[in-house]
């Protein structure tokens, strides 16, 4: 899908601000509030998550439908053309309505979707209306406990809940509402609606398969210019080859894009574009043929008091600290992150793991106990047996992220999913159609990847038989071993042997110690700054010796909102910064170790 553009041919509107914004008291359909004014509506901003913007439980946990309302008008000259209204993400299913009347709707709350609404235009003021259901259940993604508790919510005797909640199977907070823009843009009647672009590289020379879809009758060309606007290829017809030659690389840290634009009769596009390979070879993994090492993070898009909503200003605060620190890349951990994000990796050189929102898809993490019939429930059971039902969900999420990125530098694995049950029985039955649809989808062939989740039975994960390459959350030292620095070690060294001993690439996406800023002590103990460095040291030390071993990142870049549990003191305090981004003891010890590992060839 391509992002919305201002150009010659296209306009383009931005709806943010302060919308009418209502929580559902469980009457706002039968009432219809979709269909004309809310009634005592409160302003809330979009975009942002609406949890923490106003006072009280009921909206931080708040479960169910909300429905933000505003209205617009669309200029007479724009209203000529087709009209499309395009929203960034609404977490996690939503309503559409223009003027009363169902647009569109769509379930998944990090990806984005749009509708045709030229017929239900008014001149002068229209209403729009989205409603937003932040339900979550073994049919979403992420996944929701679907039995009285999750993986952390309850204590440690039986206990019935007060009033109806969510109880999410992942640890971070469900933040939900209009989290990214809502856009209106338009188009010509006959138009581009989408580019796809391949590259490969010899020498100094790149050649780049393109594609234009398009919808009516014209002529199609494509071209490509520098920075400094000189034309550097062009071609004719809806598909084909550019050749640039000689050809400027986008790299890590060192960032050249291109700008393209392509025309469709009256219709142009214009995007950015980098030019990189990315290859498996053996136990490396090459960015333009040379082996690369990744150092930085598993993040999350998570700021107070906007929540999941988009920040830019933090985004670009967030870079310049990686940057500080020496660290070159990050995981969308858990959910594809906003296009701005995205692009703003493009601009500044940070390679991404694009994760999809697949997270949760592990029953084990709730004691897999059925509560109706007291019997075990594996997380791939049959439904009627109550097994997750997200397998064609998940099918969808993986069309869309690749739809949305592709053409992205900056990207260069996909994640299919966060700590699933990948040893548990029909894990590889329900993983390996997945990992086929995103190569086949997937213009450049990237590699591919699933986040293994720390377990005893690693022999047994699925993902030595799928992965291009091993991404493995441990946490030896913390949740294994904790306190037991040198236990902690000596398990480590004994697993990380077995992944380096099977021939692929592999790193940590996640590996990390609570730490609550300001608490230290002489001697390293747990929840002390002090113990989060001497963890780090002990885990560097064990993968320094692997020859495999391609990267590290840590979790977490910085402390983020989770549900309420005992196991977390206002969130999770993983966090190398604090959530208000101030360094803790270990970034400058990370500053100091990735300043002195080079992007490339650390381990040739």
């Amino acid at each position: 899908m391509l992002y919305p553009v201002l150009t010659e041919s296209r306009g383009l509107m931005d709806l943010s601000g302060i919308w009418d914004f209502k929580l559902d008291d469980g009457t706002g359909f039968e009432a219809k509030w979709q269909e004309g004014p809310l009634e005592d509506p409160m302003p809330m901003a979009v975009p942002s998550s609406y949890n923490d913007l106003k006072e009280g439980e009921d909206f931080r946990e708040h479960y169910g439908w909300v429905f933000y309302q505003r209205t617009f008008s669309v200029p007479a000259y724009m209203r000529s053309q087709r009209v499309v209204l395009r929203m960034a993400a609404v977490t996690h299913f939503a309503r559409v309505y223009v003027n009363g009347r169902l647009v569109c709707q769509h379930k998944g709350g990090f990806l984005p979707f749009e509708a045709e609404i030229g017929e239900v235009l008014q001149p002068g003021e229209n209403r729009l209306t989205i409603a937003v259901d932040n339900r979550i259940d073994h049919s979403t993604l992420p996944v929701g406990s679907e039995s009285p508790g999750g993986i952390l919510s309850g204590g440690f005797f039986p206990s019935k809940a007060s009033k109806k909640r969510n109880h999410p199977n992942f640890d971070f907070f469900n933040y939900c509402g209009i989290t990214r823009p809502v856009k209106i843009y338009t188009t010509p009647k006959h138009y581009i609606s989408d580019v796809t672009l391949v590259p490969s590289v010899e020498g100094s020379r790149a050649v780049i398969r393109y594609e234009l879809e398009t919808e009516g009758e014209g002529e199609a060309s494509i071209e490509i210019r520098t920075r400094q606007g000189e034309l550097a290829a062009q071609a004719s017809g809806k598909s084909g080859t550019l050749v640039i030659d000689p050809v400027t690389l986008w790299q890590p840290g060192k960032p050249y894009l291109y700008q393209v634009t392509a025309r469709f009769g009256e219709d142009v596009y214009t995007m950015t574009y980098g030019v990189r390979t990315v290859e498996v070879k053996g136990g490396k993994f090459l960015i333009n043929g040379r082996p690369f090492y990744f150092k930085g993070y598993g993040k999350h898009e998570d700021t107070f008091p906007a929540g999941r909503g988009l920040n830019l200003p933090m985004n670009v605060k967030d870079i310049s600290l990686m940057k500080w620190q020496g660290a070159n890349s990050f995981r969308t951990s858990h959910y594809p992150y906003s296009e701005e994000m995205m692009q703003l990796c493009d601009e500044e050189g940070i390679v991404v793991i694009d994760e999809v929102p697949a997270v949760g898809i592990n029953l084990n993490f709730g004691g897999g106990a059925n509560f109706k019939t007291g019997e075990k429930v594996h997380t791939f059971d049959p439904v009627e047996k109550g097994g997750i039902r997200t397998q064609e969900h998940h099918k969808e999420v993986i069309r869309d992220v690749i739809a949305r990125d592709k053409n992205r530098a900056c990207v260069v694995m996909w994640s299919i999913a966060n700590e699933a049950d990948s040893g548990g029985p029909g894990a590889y039955e329900y993983f390996k159609p997945l990992y086929d649809l995103a190569r086949e989808l997937d213009p450049q062939k990237r590699p591919r990847t699933m986040v293994s989740v720390q377990m005893g039975n690693y022999k047994e994960d699925c993902t030595i038989r799928l992965s291009d390459v091993f991404c493995l959350n441990r946490y030896y030292g913390w949740y294994a071993c904790g306190g037991d620095l040198e236990a902690a070690e000596a398990m480590c060294r004994e697993e990380m042997t077995f992944w380096n001993s099977l021939g692929k690439p592999f790193l940590f996406t996640e590996y990390g110690a609570d730490t609550v800023s300001g608490l230290h002590d002489t001697t390293p103990v747990m929840w002390t700054e002090e113990y989060q460095v001497e963890y780090y040291k002990v885990n560097h030390r064990v993968v320094d010796e692997m020859e495999n071993f391609v990267g590290e990142q840590v979790w977490n870049f910085a402390d983020f909102a989770t549900s309420q549990g005992l196991l977390r003191v206002q969130g999770n305090k993983k966090g190398i910064f604090t959530r208000d981004r101030r360094p803790k003891l270990a970034a400058h010890y990370l500053r100091d170790r990735w300043t002195k590992i080079p992007d490339f060839d650390y381990k040739p």
